[in-house]
């Protein structure tokens, strides 16, 4: 399975805004973020530049593929798809992307990041009301019932990330059972639920070109 390969701290920085990509480094002082807060590489620390109507469009396009850790053929496929439904197609790509079965058990606490929930689930440690899926761009439905394995819920790193996720508190779109490592994805989430950090408009612009 093709990923994103490049260091997760860098991709941050490039960004220049936290994506959460390494779990709970990133709600420490140890976040690149906090210490750099300018792009990777040797022209980082040049202010002043200006990217152009496209060039903000596709920045936006490539932070939002970052935060959910896919490559640019799936998003295009998701993107798609979103165009195809009902509504205002911005908002479709970001609760397609949040249905994702990888995003939602990592909605739930069961991995610190998304990567994490995704190697959780290419392992077969996940699932869904009550047969295992190990495909992470599995599309979760409203009512669907998301949990780990007894395997899974019994490792250290899993009862970690749950512990944290809860204390944090969960999205309203989910009920999560934390110490059962169980779940219920109640809906898609409104707009108005997910961060105003990212501007999906400019991404709808970017593919209308």
């Amino acid at each position: 399975m093709a990923r994103n390969l490049d260091p997760k701290c860098r991709q941050c920085r490039r960004e220049g805004e936290k994506l959460f990509l390494k779990a709970e480094k990133c709600f420490t002082d140890k976040c690149s973020v906090e210490r750099r807060a300018y792009a990777p590489g040797q022209h980082g620390q040049k202010s002043g530049q200006r990217l152009s109507g496209f060039g903000t469009q596709l920045r936006e396009k490539q932070k939002i593929r970052r935060i959910y850790g896919i490559l640019e053929r799936q998003f295009r496929r998701t993107f798609a798809t979103a165009e195809g439904r009902k509504g205002q197609t911005g908002e479709n790509l970001l609760q397609l992307l949040e249905a994702r079965l990888d995003t939602v058990a990592y909605r739930m606490g069961f991995g610190g990041s998304r990567a994490e929930s995704r190697q959780l689930v290419r392992h077969n440690g996940v699932l869904v009301n009550g047969k295992r899926v190990n495909i992470p761009s599995y599309s979760v439905r409203p009512g669907d019932v998301v949990q780990m394995t007894e395997s899974s819920l019994a490792q250290l790193r899993t009862k970690a990330a749950v512990e944290a996720a809860e204390s944090r508190g969960f999205p309203e779109w989910v009920e999560v059972d934390a110490k059962a490592g169980k779940g219920v994805f109640k809906a898609y989430p409104q707009r108005s639920e997910l961060p105003a950090t990212i501007n999906e408009g400019l991404v709808v612009e970017l593919y209308s070109r």
